[in-house]
């Protein structure tokens, strides 16, 4: 298999912690995610106007509703997000799968990437999030929804379960428009560290005084590219202080057989050399693998997510 990645590109991944890849997913990939989504926003924007909590839709455009929603507090993120929720699963419980983010999901060249970096035995880990983010001064001041705020300094090995610490895993973030310093783009800090202490806080964030934040590097990529990084690399989102939303992915791959630090989610192989008859092709029996697991989930006891508590002498 030849490599996408040049040897200086992954021994930077390697030493570094990260990469920014342009030019990841095909024109025809974005615009496909973004009218499944607009049919999707259209649907629920339809059924808050018959309940009275928005004006007509007018001609207003994707983000215009968005804002409008978000304004008159309706529920929007979950509805819209790609995996269930941390909190509390009910029977009810709304998420969004479809084919188009099937299929950036599972794009070859995102895949080609991926196995430069941790082989070809692909899966698809069950951590994944869309983000669309409100400009900063449009938010509501009781806002608590780390996925459109401005996120603190995290790493991903640290939001998963201890039981996913040894997993080979990788993240590629994905910018479905330009994400820039203004609009909120990531940042990190280069470097391979070891798990650092994180606290509850508005998220599980790294314990504060721990990081020295003047090494933190911004990471701007047009639509299309993807920021990957490792699961220590510390890293955060700026405020996105634009006039206009930023919308981007966050999805996660392990190498198959591993555990993917949420057993409780299903998971699938997205690519497989040795056994491609195992590759994961139909999007809607990856929708009912999540109607089932909501289904198993809703009444039983609520698994929590994260791991740390804020009684660690870190928080204090």
């Amino acid at each position: 298999m030849t490599l996408v990645l040049s040897q200086d590109q992954i021994e930077f991944f390697e030493t570094k912690g990260y990469l920014v890849i342009e030019d990841v997913l095909d024109n025809a990939t974005l615009e496909a995610v973004k009218a499944e989504y607009t049919d999707l926003l259209d649907g629920m924007y339809d059924d808050w106007h018959a309940k009275g909590l928005v004006p007509p839709p007018g001609d207003q455009d994707f983000y215009q509703k968005l804002l409008t929603g978000y304004q008159a507090k309706c529920e929007w993120f979950q509805p819209m997000d790609i995996t269930l929720p941390g909190s509390k699963i009910e029977a009810d419980t709304p998420f969004h799968f479809g084919s188009a983010v099937f299929d950036m999901l599972t794009n070859a060249r995102l895949l080609d990437l991926v196995e430069d970096l941790i082989g070809p035995e692909i899966t698809s880990n069950p951590i994944q999030h869309v983000r669309l983010k409100p400009p900063s001064n449009t938010l509501r001041g009781d806002e608590t929804t780390a996925h459109i705020m401005a996120t603190d300094w995290h790493q991903d090995r640290a939001v998963a379960h201890a039981e996913g610490d040894a997993t080979q895993i990788i993240t590629v973030w994905l910018a479905i428009n330009d994400a820039t310093p203004e609009n909120g783009c990531l940042q990190v800090i280069p470097g391979k560290p070891q798990m650092y202490p994180h606290c509850p806080k508005k998220q599980t964030s790294i314990a504060d005084g721990i990081l020295d934040l003047s090494k933190a590097v911004p990471l701007p990529v047009k639509a299309g590219g993807a920021v990957i990084f490792h699961p220590l690399t510390p890293h955060a989102s700026l405020d996105n202080t634009s006039g206009v939303f930023r919308w981007s992915f966050d999805i996660r791959y392990n190498v198959t057989g591993q555990p993917t630090g949420r057993a409780h989610f299903p998971d699938f192989v997205a690519r497989s050399r040795s056994a491609p008859e195992t590759e994961f092709r139909d999007w809607q029996a990856w929708k009912q693998m999540w109607l089932e697991t909501r289904r198993k989930l809703a009444p039983e006891p609520y698994i929590p997510i994260h791991r740390w508590t804020g009684d660690a002498p870190a928080c204090a």
